[in-house]
């Protein structure tokens, strides 16, 4: 398991980032760590830098259990992949045609 160090001092687990083409465009999903003194699971999905969508997640409840790093990278695993399937259903799409209508 990977991990940084935060502003803080304390550790962060090292999150997901993917560049994924749909529709003839290129998205952008990242989820994030906010380490203990934000224990939070964040994650947006761009396009062109722009923020479509974004998730937070607290998991203060699980801080302090056995294992509750193990836990907390799979719920990271766990958003970041629903925010993908989320983005492969067409949940952006009406924003992303939107937008680019005004190009």
């Amino acid at each position: 398991m990977t991990a940084t160090q935060s502003q803080d001092g304390s550790q962060m687990l090292t999150g997901f980032n993917h560049n994924l083409k749909y529709k003839g465009k290129t998205y952008h999903v990242q989820t994030e760590d906010g380490g203990k003194s934000n224990p939070s699971i964040v994650t947006h999905t761009y396009i062109g830098g722009v923020i479509l969508d974004s998730v937070r997640k607290s998991y203060a409840d699980i801080m302090g259990q056995e294992g509750w790093q193990e836990t907390l990278r799979e719920m990271m695993k766990a958003q970041h992949l629903e925010e993908i399937r989320r983005l492969f259903s067409g949940a952006f799409d009406a924003v992303t045609e939107s937008k680019s209508g005004n190009d």
